[in-house]
């Protein structure tokens, strides 16, 4: 007598599926579908092409933070003008089309292709190219002006490259931008010619004294081992990062340390960093920037690549004196798993230091939780905290000490009082005087996680508020132009030296713009120190 078969059994996926979305082949660049799953408590994203088979790779290290961000996502601000035309669809039509979601908090402006470094990691593919170029004064006063026409006043632009300080022109371009209604500029630099041109450095002192405007520098700052600059950046900088930041500090500039983060090279690092900033007189933020696998870079594993949370993470392990989980929230202007933000205020001395998060004397989240509690009383801590939450926050700018003593005067008129605890006094920072001392007091920590083309998500992308001002006069979204084919599209243009087509399409930039073209290709110019 034969036995019945066993009934066959339905077995679980071992994955949670999230959403879909739009993507693009990291190998063409050409757009596909993609979906974002979780699985052992981590967010990928995974896609195909017809040509290059599927591709996976990791975005959020921690899945309940992925998912509960969605309450920061704060509603977009619509810019006074687009660029291009809908045509294709994202990511094809940057920038910026009336189907993006956010204005442009940040506008980044690169002046050259050249570079006195050769980083191995170089997301611009800078320094060696035969396509380089640099751009003109009048290429520059053409893209400031499609900044401010789309902003009106502007909060920040960054001056980057290449290294810009080796443009001839920089100092000019600087002087360009404060003569517009643009209130900040920073410079993106990895600190050599500030190291070693003290008449440069003083020359960006005096326009930062400029009434109404700022001039912060945004310094490659990787760590302090060996290890660390020369697989990062090819060459021992440690002494000329130092001497770089005293040169500023005798110039009363502020300083950003930025922080390029690897897997398996720098992430113990990250706890001196931000104490050696704190320290030390012209530092006043610290940003992290998990390495972005674009352009040049080193052999990596995208299943196994740092993400904000676990840079947060690792901040937390290695002063958890300072802080803990909870005191860094998402940016709510740009989509919120892209950028995290704390700030800290900071009493005594080196060695001897009390470091309290704001979040732990004010509940942050009631203020930025756009879900939950979209009407707050309208106390000023919601503008506040808006401000200082935001892709266009920097430190030593008047936009955000005027939000940091906003919010600091508002805990100091309530008595400190704090979810945390209990009061002001009980957290060993003296509320009164930290008010009164903000601009020694204060310390801003970012964390930004740029993405690559693996993975590139349109979701976030429509949100990006950090956008590169090409000389078109085109605002493309930071991470389609490094990821999309829009760098390698500009190069050819400005250059004159073709390249096979990567970008989203094919048809030449002009054909899909609303505004006017290049204009006159220009040679590479000479530059100098």
């Amino acid at each position: 007598m034969n036995q019945a078969p066993a009934p066959r059994r339905k077995q679980e996926r071992d994955e949670v599926f999230v959403e879909f979305t739009k993507s693009i082949c990291p190998m063409c660049k050409a757009p596909v579908d993609a979906q974002v799953n979780i699985r052992e408590d981590k967010v990928y994203l995974r896609k195909r092409c017809r040509e290059h088979g599927e591709f996976e790779a990791l975005v959020y290290g921690d899945a309940e933070e992925y998912v509960s961000s969605a309450r920061f996502n704060k509603p977009g601000t619509v810019p006074l003008a687009f660029q291009t035309e809908v045509r294709d669809g994202c990511p094809s039509d940057c920038g910026l089309c009336p189907e993006h979601k956010q204005h442009a908090c940040l506008g980044i402006i690169e002046v050259n292709t050249g570079c006195n470094l050769d980083c191995p990691i170089c997301f611009a593919d800078s320094g060696h190219q035969p396509d380089g170029y640099s751009i003109t004064h009048e290429q520059c006063e053409r893209m400031l002006d499609a900044f401010v026409a789309s902003e009106g006043e502007a909060e920040v632009v960054m001056f980057s490259g290449g290294e810009p300080t080796i443009h001839k022109h920089i100092l000019d371009f600087i002087d360009l931008a404060q003569a517009r209604p643009i209130e900040n500029v920073n410079l993106n630099t990895n600190g050599i010619r500030l190291a070693a041109d003290t008449n440069f450095v003083a020359e960006l002192g005096k326009r930062n004294q400029v009434p109404g405007k700022s001039v912060n520098i945004y310094l490659q700052f990787d760590g302090f081992d060996e290890r660390t600059h020369l697989e990062i950046r090819g060459r021992d900088l440690r002494t000329l990062k130092q001497r770089a930041l005293d040169n500023c500090a005798e110039a009363g500039l502020t300083v950003t340390l930025v922080a390029a983060v690897e897997r398996g090279l720098n992430e113990h690092e990250l706890g001196t960093i931000i104490e050696y900033g704190i320290d030390h007189p012209a530092v006043r933020s610290v940003a992290f920037q998990p390495v972005t696998h674009s352009g040049r870079h080193v052999p990596f594993d995208p299943l196994n690549r740092l993400t904000n949370p676990d840079v947060i993470r690792l901040i937390n392990e290695q002063r958890p004196g300072w802080f803990q989980k909870g005191d860094f929230f998402p940016v709510p202007c740009c989509f919120p798993t892209c950028r995290s933000i704390t700030y800290v205020l900071v009493d005594g001395e080196p060695g001897n230091r009390t470091v309290v998060p704001i979040p732990r004397l004010l509940n942050v989240e009631d203020h930025l939780d756009y879900v939950t509690n979209r009407v707050m009383p309208d106390t000023g801590i919601r503008e506040a905290l808006e401000k200082l939450w935001s892709a266009s926050a920097f430190m030593g700018t008047q936009t955000t000490e005027e939000k940091l003593r906003a919010t600091a005067e508002a805990l100091d008129c309530a008595g400190g009082t704090s979810h945390a605890f209990g009061s002001g006094g009980a957290c060993g920072i003296d509320l009164p005087r930290a008010v009164k001392e903000l601009n020694e007091k204060a310390f801003m920590i970012v964390v930004q996680d740029f993405q690559d083309p693996y993975t590139l998500n349109v979701k976030q992308l429509m949100k990006c508020c950090v956008e590169e001002i090409t000389p078109d006069g085109r605002l493309i979204p930071f991470c389609a132009y490094n990821s999309v084919g829009y760098r390698e599209q500009v190069r050819a243009e400005m250059s004159g030296v073709p390249i096979a087509s990567v970008a989203p399409n094919a048809l030449p930039l002009a054909d899909r713009l609303t505004t006017t073209p290049y204009g006159s290709k220009t040679a590479v110019e000479e530059e100098t120190r």
